[in-house]
């Protein structure tokens, strides 16, 4: 089933984007590669570059405080390059696994360097999920009803724990998991690093937002950037769906969707997806600077844990 699923997920991305071309025409597709030129380009190279900083600042706090030593020159540099292979490679998060291990390894601990960078990604989901809650909540989207029911949230809610006590049972997942805790407890949750944590997150998300707006008018939308907004949060939030194709897929289909309650047009919200995922590989193309292996100085850290085994717990 391992083997089936990178497959499996690469077929859904297609047959998403091939249902899309059938119901909506392959004009909408061609428009958005057409309309991403020029001063969208220059706009996403420089949203592109004050969100990476943003994102790779938040990756330094992380590590600093698990004890990794980590500038922030190097994290620039390290994230354009996680990005640039999460757009070009399959499964879209290989990138972070090279930036994680890499770390992990310069540093002398493969496990914290591991854990450092999935502590560092879920931050991130987490404050763009509790901005997309709000949203939901406060900013409902004509003919979309995006809101669960109390069954729905009770039966993730139980499906959750019971999966995390399973889990548990083995000895392996509760030194991982003691392991994680310690560490999410020094390098998230603490006082002093959860403001900062939240506030670089929040500066990332807004980025985002900006590039998809530069999307949208570009694609030709006049629609009100209050009206954008929630969907390209929502948008957002779709984009972590696993099945995509360079990050094509379920965004495009979302927006479509999207776009079409809202009275904006099916094709406009397509057109809109297309343009954001060609200018967000162009965000991503300074990472062809640094893509190529550079042999950097080994910082010797003695080993406090089983790294090896760690890193198949996580990225396995």
């Amino acid at each position: 089933m391992k083997r089936l699923w990178p497959w499996l997920r690469l077929g859904l991305a297609v047959a998403v984007l091939v249902g899309l071309g059938l119901r909506l025409g392959t004009d909408a597709f061609l428009d958005g590669l057409r309309a991403a030129a020029g001063w969208p380009v220059v706009a996403a190279l420089a949203i592109g570059g004050l969100t990476t900083v943003a994102s790779a600042w938040r990756w330094c706090l992380i590590s600093r405080r698990l004890g990794l030593p980590l500038n922030l020159r190097t994290a620039v540099a390290d994230y354009y390059r996680a990005l640039l292979l999460n757009a070009v490679l399959p499964a879209g998060v290989l990138g972070d696994v090279h930036r994680a291990v890499s770390h992990g390894k310069q540093s002398g601990d493969v496990g914290r360097g591991v854990r450092a960078v999935v502590f560092e990604r879920t931050a991130g989901q987490l404050v763009l999920v509790a901005i997309g809650l709000v949203v939901v909540f406060t900013q409902p989207i004509r003919g979309l009803d995006l809101v669960p029911s109390a069954d729905v949230v009770i039966a993730c809610l139980i499906a959750l724990t019971v999966a995390v006590g399973v889990a548990a049972r083995a000895p392996r997942v509760r030194e991982v998991l003691r392991a994680t805790w310690a560490d999410l407890r020094v390098g998230v949750l603490d006082r002093a690093a959860l403001p900062h944590l939240v506030t670089l997150s929040a500066a990332a998300v807004a980025g985002h937002v900006a590039l998809f707006i530069v999307a949208a008018r570009a694609a030709g939308s006049t629609a009100p950037v209050g009206t954008l907004v929630p969907l390209i949060i929502l948008a957002l939030l779709v984009m972590a769906v696993p099945i995509n194709v360079g990050g094509f897929g379920p965004r495009e289909a979302f927006l479509a969707v999207a776009f079409g309650a809202a009275g904006l047009g099916a094709a406009q919200g397509l057109t809109t997806a297309v343009v954001y995922g060609v200018l967000a590989l162009v965000a991503s193309l300074p990472g062809i600077l640094v893509v190529l292996p550079v042999k950097r100085r080994e910082v010797p850290r003695e080993r406090r844990d089983q790294p090896g085994q760690q890193v198949l717990a996580f990225a396995g």
